[in-house]
Order: structure tokens, then C-alpha cells, then sequence
């Protein structure tokens, strides 16, 4: 991001850290020291595409919300006090909480819509009593005790879930993993594995396999090869719970690759799977597992396959084709020609296109003007970026197969400059969203999955109605491919500034994505806010599995209740492809 001084208006960015125990503290990403602002020409050029003007970002929207916490007594716990004694022998007394700021610190996740009621303080949903455990066996006898006592228990890892898939509906009891659920249990260089608690970061996995030499005593340095764009503040046991993927999954695999096995903590016992790469006993219980959003029970410990870590052999590309036809094109024969998958692989259509240029500041270097007077227009370019891994030998030739397909499809290849650029901004851009919201404007997100040959359909389709609401900018890029298609992830950019009116907008587009056949999900999950879409996609009988399987761990709907993938809903809050909803016509109840 560009670091020149405004030379017109610029709004009062928010650029103090959120004091301790803040509201600010909760609904703000990420580190409170670390700040990042659009630069003047991405300002205005929001401003443009959103018919906005200065006068809209004079005031913020909402109070930005630096006092400390303190809940109504409305909002009091509920929980019976002879079930926190008991759960603090378990745990001990130090590694509980009925604060304020606990009790609300894990309560939401980081939808927009969570983001607007944390601002607006909103508070739905409360957990009672706040645990933070250490060990599986604390958390095997906490779901032995809640499943006894039919106290409703949730999980917050990382806090990342654009899902609601953390939010405690019926209050009862929070896991808190973040604060001493984090250890590594066990490293297997031999057989290229590590076992964790559920709890352990992104950040602090990578540091521990990246150290592997120095810790284990191991010939060389590893990597899990996981990193979502939510890297710095998801887990493991987050990231495994709701079958995500990392940015760097064309070649890595997403999460449900990478996970070898599982030990949960359910209402029936403890349940282990097996860790061998490959079974031929029946229906694979890990995949079984995987994806239950904690409807199951407790993830508590993970053993994942770990990579080589060879940065040196890395191999940066990008190139800007004429058109999105073309570019689907390409990307597509890139897919399929059997010579080696990149690591990172992104295709951003036309407006996203736009956008990134102004976002990684290629607007303000000789290529942007080269690039028009060779007839690759704003507004039609599409830009395409990413980088090889692996072997040194492997990498470079993926790299040149991926230059020789994008050149026969008129491909120009742009500096290394573009990449970076992307790099540096891929865990960093979620402050972003923070700092305009002050200002009453609005980013989220949506994804689906398509395959190769309704991808057209789906990204007309579901732009259309994302466009339906004015003066809104929505980018879309193609990420997490395979020879039979590919993520397509949607980010609208408005003024949206009520929560409401944001839940009732985001129903459109899943509308939108639901009737186009795509999939509903393909990494972010389902969690209580996408959950009345799931049966209508997988089916009715194939949902009966799921719910099957819900009956038999969990009969009395203690573990993660109140929608979460839609296991508690009613029938008449679950949509079954209905048509799409016309969003002008909505504004009047707005």
C-alpha cells in the first residue's frame, strides 16, 4: 500500500490501537497496532464506483467503540452456579470466566452482519460461562458433564468464521482453544506428520515447522502449506471443522488433503480415526468427521501431513489476458494439461481487475498506460497471478508450461511487482475492511464452487444480483482450481451500514448461488448463516445422513446447537431453491 501523503481530503482514519478490553478490541481484526488505509487514489476511486463524497466520510457511521466492555444486566449469565463449580474442578478455577469482556470476546465471528451488532451493540447471543482448557481430557469430561446436564457447549478457535459458526444462540457454556489449547502433541518426520491441539494458530504451527530443525532435532524445515487469507487468526481445529482451504491449495490440497486424522470428544465417547494415507474399510470416518462445525462434538486433536519448506525454488508469475472468456480459457488448459499444478493460482475478472490495480499500485507505474495503448482496457483486462512451489525442477517447469499456455492465449506477462504486491497485502487486506467500516461502508464475502463448464452461468448469475443493490462494486476471482473447476469468490463492496440490511442483501446472493447449482461452500462452511441453504443443496435424502449421524452422537443437541448446518432448524426457515429475490424491490423495507 502506497504510503504518500493525501494531497486532497482524506478522511480521520481510525490509527489508534483499541484500548484492552474495548469494545473496538473484539470487533476489530487482527493486531491493534497494526493499521492499513486505502491510498488516495483507491479512495477516490471507491468513492466513484459507489457514488459517494467526501461529506460520507467527514463522521464515522457509529461509535467506534473504544470504552471498555460492560454488558447490560439483561445480559447476565444464566448458568446455574453449582455447573461453574463443577466445571471448575475440571479445568480449575484460573481457566474460567463470567466477565463481560470474555463472555463477549467469543460470542461472534466476523461476518458483517457479527461485525455490525458487535458496533451497534447488539448482543443476541452470550455465552454464560467461558472455559479455557489445556488438555483433551478436560474437554472430554466438560462434554461428558454438559451432555449429563444438557447445558447447550460451543467452540471459538481462532474467531475467524465468516459463518456464524462460533455464535453461542442458546448461551450455555464456550471453549476458548486460543488461550493454553495450542501445543504440538507429537512430530513424525518419518513419516511426515504433526499432531496438534485443535486450538493451535496458523501463525504459531508454521513457526514450530519451520523451527522443526532446531525443535525435533529434524534434517530440514517444513511447512503445512495451509495459509487462508485468515492465516494470522483462524486454527487448525477451525480450519478442519469446516473443510477450509488455504490460498496455496491448487498445490497443497485444501485442509481435508492435508488432515491425516481426528480425535474428537462426543456426548458417546471419545472418537479416533485412523492415520493411514489410504483404507479400503468402509465409508472414511475422517472424512465422516470433517465438517461437522462441532455439531459432533469437540475436535481436540489434529495430525496433519507436512510439506518441505523450499521458498528458494519459488517462481512468481503473472500476466493480464484481453478478457474473462479468454483468461477461463487459459486457466482452464493450465488445469488440465497434466504438467504440475501451481501453489497459488488466481484469476480475477474485470472489475476485481480494476480494483487490484489500484490496490497493489500498478496504477502508479508505466504498465498501467502500457497496457491501454495495447488494447487491454479497464474494465475488459482480467488480471492473472500466483507462484510455483516444490522441487526446484518441478517448480520452474510449471512455471513454463503456465507462461507457455497463458502466451498462446494472448497473455502478457507483467512484473513480478504485481505478485508481490499481492503477497504482501494476502493476510493484511481484513484491516482494510475495518477501517471503512467506521465510515458506514461495508466489504464481505461469498464463494461457491462451479465447475468448468457452468462457470460462465454462475458468474453472471450471481453478479447480476450482487449488482442489484446500487452503487456497488463486486470483484470476482477464481482461486483453489482443478482440472474440473474451480472456487469462484465473490467480494461486494457498499454502503451498508445496518445490520439487517446487510443479512436481507447476503440472503440474495445466496439465493443467487443456490439456484445457479453452484455450491453453496467450498471452503468457508456453513455455520448457523448459510446452514438454511444445506439441505436444499445436497438434497433431502442425502441430508438425512447427516442428520443420522447427528442422532447418533449427539440425540439431545447440546454440541454447537441452534442451526449450525442446519441440524435444529425448522422446515419452514430452510430455502429449497427458490427463485431469486429482487433486491429493488426490497428497499422500501429496507
Amino acid at each position: 500500500m502506497s504510503t504518500k501523503p493525501y494531497r486532497d481530503f482524506e478522511p480521520k482514519w481510525v490509527l489508534t490501537p483499541a484500548p484492552a478490553n474495548s469494545y473496538r478490541s473484539i470487533f476489530r481484526w487482527g493486531d491493534p497496532n497494526f493499521f492499513k488505509y486505502p491510498k488516495e487514489s483507491l479512495y477516490k476511486y471507491v468513492k466513484k464506483r459507489c457514488n459517494l463524497n467526501d461529506k460520507q466520510f467527514f463522521d464515522y457511521s457509529d461509535d467506534i467503540g473504544m470504552d471498555a466492555v460492560h454488558l447490560k444486566k439483561e445480559h447476565a449469565p444464566k448458568i446455574d452456579k453449582k455447573h461453574v463449580e463443577e466445571i471448575s474442578k475440571i479445568v480449575g478455577c484460573d481457566n474460567i470466566s463470567q466477565s463481560d469482556y470474555d463472555r463477549l470476546a467469543v460470542a461472534y465471528g466476523q461476518t458483517g452482519y457479527d461485525l455490525l451488532r458487535l458496533r451497534h451493540r447488539r448482543f443476541d447471543s452470550l455465552p454464560d460461562l467461558v472455559v479455557f482448557p489445556s488438555e483433551t481430557e478436560e474437554i472430554e469430561k466438560i462434554v461428558q458433564y454438559v451432555s449429563k446436564y444438557k447445558i447447550p457447549l460451543y467452540v471459538y478457535g481462532g474467531g475467524s468464521s465468516v459463518t456464524r459458526g462460533v455464535e453461542p444462540i442458546k448461551g450455555g457454556i464456550t471453549l476458548d482453544m486460543r488461550k493454553n489449547f495450542n501445543k504440538v502433541i507429537g512430530f513424525n518426520e518419518i513419516d511426515q506428520t504433526i499432531t496438534v491441539q485443535a486450538g493451535m494458530s496458523g501463525p504459531k504451527l508454521e513457526e514450530t515447522l519451520q523451527n522443526a530443525e532446531s525443535l525435533f532435532g529434524a534434517k530440514r524445515a517444513y511447512t503445512c502449506g495451509h495459509f487462508p487469507q485468515s492465516f494470522e487468526y483462524s486454527s487448525v481445529g477451525g480450519w478442519t471443522v469446516t473443510r477450509g482451504a488455504g490460498q496455496n491449495s491448487t498445490y497443497y490440497g485444501t485442509i481435508a488433503d492435508i488432515v491425516l486424522s481426528q480425535k474428537y470428544a462426543t456426548p458417546i465417547g471419545k472418537i479416533e480415526t485412523s492415520h493411514y494415507s489410504r483404507e479400503a474399510t468402509g465409508p472414511n470416518i475422517n472424512q465422516i468427521m470433517m465438517g461437522g462445525e462441532g455439531a459432533f462434538g469437540v475436535l481436540t486433536e489434529v495430525t496433519l501431513r507436512v510439506f518441505r519448506w523450499m521458498p528458494e525454488n519459488r517462481k512468481r508469475f503473472s500476466y493480464m489476458f484481453k478478457d474473462w472468456s479468454v483468461a477461463r480459457q487459459a486457466a482452464r488448459e493450465m488445469m488440465q494439461c497434466e504438467c504440475g499444478y501451481s501453489s497459488v493460482f488466481r484469476l480475477s475478472d474485470a472489475e476485481e481487475t480494476s480494483l487490484m490495480l489500484h490496490l497493489y499500485n500498478v496504477d502508479e507505474t508505466p504498465l498501467e498506460p502500457i497496457l491501454n495503448k495495447l488494447g487491454y482496457k479497464d474494465f475488459e483486462r482480467c488480471l492473472f497471478l500466483g507462484f510455483t512451489d516444490g522441487e526446484k525442477g518441478y517448480s520452474k517447469n510449471v512455471a513454463r508450461n503456465i507462461s507457455k499456455i497463458a502466451r498462446k492465449h494472448g497473455g502478457i506477462p507483467m512484473t513480478g511487482f504485481v505478485c508481490k504486491g499481492w503477497e504482501k497485502g494476502r493476510f493484511n487486506d481484513p484491516y482494510l475492511r475495518d477501517t471503512l467500516m467506521d465510515f458506514g461502508f461495508m466489504i464481505d464475502t461469498l464463494e461457491c464452487t462451479v465447475n468448468w463448464s457452468n462457470m460462465e452461468q454462475v458468474h453472471r448469475d450471481v453478479r447480476e444480483v450482487c449488482h442489484a443493490l446500487p452503487n456497488t462494486i463486486v470483484t470476482t476471482h477464481m482461486s483453489h482450481c482443478y482440472p474440473q473447476g474451480a472456487n469462484l469468490y465473490f467480494i461486494f463492496m457498499s454502503a451498508i451500514k445496518e445490520e439487517d440490511e446487510f443479512k436481507r442483501y447476503h440472503t440474495t446472493i445466496l439465493d443467487a448461488i443456490q439456484k445457479s447449482g453452484a455450491a453453496i461452500s467450498h471452503h468457508h462452511g456453513i455455520g448457523k448463516m448459510f446452514a438454511p441453504w444445506l439441505e436444499g443443496y445436497l438434497g433431502k435424502n442425502e441430508y438425512g445422513i447427516i442428520k443420522t449421524l447427528k442422532e447418533y452422537f449427539d440425540p439431545d443437541y447440546v454440541m454447537n446447537p441452534g442451526g449450525t448446518i442446519g441440524l435444529d432448524l425448522k422446515a419452514d426457515e430452510k430455502v429449497f431453491n427458490r427463485e431469486y429475490v429482487d433486491y429493488n424491490k426490497q428497499k422500501s423495507k429496507l
